[in-house]
């Protein structure tokens, strides 16, 4: 890591903590997905992409054949992700979904107790999803993940069980659709040190419309619903996205994330934090997705998505 980004990092992380504050593993609400990311993760609603099982499992009910998905982030400083998901139907059992994330957060110096320089190291984090959804009754849809959690850094590490529980509802004639989902049910089975920590806890709930004369579809999210704060305090935690079809081919996207711009406002400024744009291209079975997100001071995310069906 170079020195002149020794600053930027230290910011980095102190917003990561105001916005995650006493949990760990938070890559887990890291949008791994450039489609997603470029809705600002407005995707509890999402019925035709197998990273819906990052958002909500109840969602792999909706899909279509045996879709298979990589993504690829590059965040700042020397931050990597990558994620691969998957889904099949198996018949008159349901449909079922396999997932994994992977955050790399780069080489670091080790020191002694006189900053003498001892070596390096590494840190990095990994989960592991096996989903199921079905058929609850007409346009409705139900379904959960089993996660598998691991985490180490330098000669610690720590581990994790977890689950996620969605739902999904579709008013077809209105072009509505209505999902809810909880992610990140669980607790340590080991941690760092003596002391257990919290999981990223999150409780989801939105709503998507397509428009019926122009190929638009809009999508909003309310986030951290259970949260003990008023109110009006859990709608300000809002994603909003739309996605519009131009072509055959071409797909533009856009979000805006309200809590992550208000945590990434400094003094004054936000620049463009918290807001997200993308682009997606289909060509003969593959689609190809990018996806730009603004941290504002603190810099933007990069990242990429190729998705077909086996």
């Amino acid at each position: 890591m170079k020195k002149p980004t020794l600053l930027v990092f230290v910011l980095f992380l102190f917003l990561l903590n105001k916005t995650f504050a006493q949990n760990t593993y938070d890559f887990l609400k890291l949008d791994m997905s450039a489609r997603a990311a470029s809705l600002a993760g407005s995707y509890v609603t999402n019925d035709d992409d197998p990273n819906v099982i990052f958002y909500n499992p109840a969602g792999m009910g909706l899909l279509q054949g045996i879709p298979v998905s990589f993504s690829f982030v590059k965040h700042v400083l020397d931050i990597n992700l990558a994620s691969l998901a998957y889904s099949t139907d198996l018949k008159n059992i349901g449909r079922m979904g396999a997932a994994i994330e992977y955050i790399n957060y780069g080489s670091f110096t080790a020191t002694d107790d006189y900053g003498n320089k001892t070596g390096t190291f590494g840190a990095g984090e990994l989960a592991a999803l096996v989903g199921y959804s079905n058929y609850l009754g007409e346009n409705f849809y139900y379904g959960a993940n089993l996660k598998v959690i691991y985490s180490k850094i330098a000669d610690r590490s720590s581990s994790a069980i977890a689950v996620d529980v969605g739902l999904h509802y579709s008013l077809t004639p209105q072009l509505i659709d209505f999902g809810f989902a909880v992610t990140n049910i669980g607790s340590q089975l080991s941690s760092y040190y003596s002391t257990t920590e919290n999981l990223p806890l999150d409780v989801v709930f939105g709503v998507s419309k397509r428009m019926e004369h122009i190929p638009l579809r809009l999508s909003l999210d309310f986030h951290n619903l259970s949260d003990n704060n008023s109110v009006s305090d859990k709608l300000r935690n809002f994603t909003f996205g739309g996605e519009l079809v131009l072509s055959r081919v071409l797909r533009l996207r856009f979000g805006y994330d309200n809590a992550k711009r208000n945590d990434l406002t400094i003094g004054n400024f936000a620049g463009l934090a918290g807001f997200d744009i993308g682009l997606g291209l289909v060509i003969s079975n593959y689609n190809f997705d990018y996806g730009y997100s603004s941290l504002g001071l603190v810099g933007s995310i990069n990242r990429i998505t190729i998705s077909t069906a086996l």
